[in-house]
């Protein structure tokens, strides 16, 4: 196929698959998103092709002779047959990749450690010596909250971008719980993250913004900002399903200067390859539960190369913007989880049955609304409550187990929060007694995807490094593959790779490398 009818087809494939509503057969794109990439010997006859194409929006690439714009479609293939340029290739998207959010536990006294710190080893390496610097960790992501309780004393910088805002905010949260569980303090509050003695410098690139996407353009040029600000990890939690050339040079020459780039390996729970985790010069990671079980919607193929925890992964997110349920019926406490979406409010009131919730009994008037789960949408379960005069709302399950749920769009001032089947039952024995339910502000919760999975290895990479600073990239990334807990079938597979990251086996396994000798 022609390369200028390869893209347009990409681009009308976006259009259609972003939207149900469309034509089967939609028109071709006006405008369409590209790079072209040109010789530095041509870049003064490059860059008036460039402007004579009439694009808009046009950026050039940091650290490339690329640049990306958007084109009227009829201006594709005067760019192809140009001989400024190398090559012309469509800017496609790259997402974060977590796929869903918990609701965080009840408080607890101190801090808590995620289950993934222990899983990794990183509670057995040695601390690194006095006085000494630990390898930089940046991060390409959505931002961190800089003034988190949990990562403000890390030594932090970024750089502000004219398209998604400041480095140091979150609007998409995203950032900040990728960054907590490579750098959350140990400081009696929240969470452990894998370097929690403040060791290792972080520098955050933010190329998504509250929309949540970005260009693989984008990517490159935050990959080539990392290199220039001195990182020897580059952690993307993110990715999207079709490589990018200028994306792969990018890396390919990073790898080349010493930097190790490593990826989230995917969601969609097939053999399909996300990228950038799908390049030769990155490492892709899957994701594990608790119980070191492949988790189902990691992708799996011949490039994953290490596993790590990416299943309800506890860590921070923007101060106050996670939800904390608790709920107490007759002065016992029963778990709770939070239904996305709820009001952040509290409720002290008798506890009443309330059925399936699926029509208004104002009989449940000034009392908490005990509701079963099924037939219909949380959203409407709640606002029913609510326009009965409840006061707060308890969902319990129809199958065995907690579970976690949204509400929607509905708009609700009560709190909601959900209990498993077998609570549910107790609850039905406690009907009348006071019921006290809330869903207060919290800076922490639980994220699932190969996101989770990707900062704990690049956070052993980097606090394993340190400890040996004259091998080279290729070498940290031998011995993390080398030293992994090897899972499902022996040898490297397509679920586990090498299997789990583990940093004490790769600290002692670069013991015995003679790094940096001829």
């Amino acid at each position: 196929m022609h390369l200028s009818n390869a893209i347009l087809r990409s681009a009308i494939l976006a259009t259609v698959t972003a939207s149900a509503a469309v034509p089967a057969l939609a028109a071709a794109p006006e405008k369409i998103r590209v790079i072209v990439a040109f010789d530095a010997k041509m870049s003064d006859k490059a860059k008036a092709a460039i402007a004579a194409a009439q694009g808009e929006d046009t950026r050039f690439i940091f650290g490339m002779n690329a640049a990306a714009m958007t084109i009227p479609a009829r201006a594709l293939k005067g760019l192809q047959h140009s001989p400024h340029f190398l090559y012309v290739e469509e800017d496609v998207k790259r997402y974060p990749l977590a796929t869903a959010l918990a609701s965080a536990d009840a408080a607890h006294a101190g801090q808590m450690i995620p289950y993934g710190i222990p899983m990794v080893q990183a509670d057995q390496l040695p601390a690194l010596p006095q006085g000494a610097t630990g390898r930089k960790v940046c991060i390409i992501d959505s931002g961190i909250d800089a003034q988190h309780e949990d990562l403000s004393g890390n030594s932090m910088a970024g750089l502000n971008d004219a398209g998604t805002g400041r480095w140091d905010t979150d609007e998409n949260h995203h950032g900040t719980h990728v960054a907590g569980t490579i750098a959350a303090l140990s400081n009696n509050k929240g969470v452990l993250g894998v370097s929690s003695a403040g060791k290792l410098p972080l520098h955050i690139v933010k190329v998504f913004g509250a929309d949540g996407w970005a260009y693989s353009s984008t990517l490159a040029a935050a990959a080539n900002q990392c290199g220039a600000q001195g990182a020897s990890v580059i952690s993307m939690s993110l990715g999207g399903a079709r490589a990018s050339r200028t994306e792969d040079a990018a890396f390919a020459k990073l790898a080349q200067q010493g930097v190790l780039s490593i990826a989230a390996a995917g969601n969609d729970g097939n053999r399909t390859q996300s990228y950038p985790a799908g390049y030769a010069s990155v490492m892709s990671v899957a994701a594990l539960d608790a119980n070191k079980a492949w988790a189902t919607f990691s992708q799996y193929n011949k490039k994953v190369e290490i596993a790590a925890p990416g299943v309800g992964v506890l860590s921070t997110v923007p101060m106050g913007s996670g939800a904390r349920p608790s709920l107490t019926v007759g002065g016992s406490p029963f778990a709770a989880g939070a239904m996305d979406g709820s009001a952040q409010a509290s409720a002290s009131a008798p506890l009443a049955n309330f059925g399936i919730g699926d029509t208004i009994n104002t009989s449940v008037a000034g009392k908490v609304c005990l509701i079963q789960r099924g037939a219909i949408d949380f959203g409407v379960k709640v606002a029913n409550c609510e326009k009965s005069g409840g006061l707060g709302a308890v969902i319990y399950n129809n199958v065995a187990g907690a579970f976690s749920g949204t509400l929607g769009t509905t708009a609700s001032k009560i709190p909601a929060v959900s209990v498993s089947d077998s609570d549910g039952t107790v609850l039905l024995g406690k009907l009348g007694q006071t019921a006290a339910v809330a869903v207060d502000p919290y800076s922490y919760a639980y994220y699932d995807g190969t996101s989770m999975a990707t900062p704990h290895v690049s956070a052993v990479a980097a606090m394993v490094w340190s400890h040996f600073p004259k091998c080279t990239q290729a070498d940290v990334r031998s011995a993390l593959g080398g030293s992994a807990l090897d899972l499902g079938a022996k040898g490297r597979d397509e679920r586990f790779g090498y299997g789990l990251v583990q940093a004490l086996a790769a600290y002692q396994r670069l013991q015995g490398v003679a790094c940096g000798k001829p």
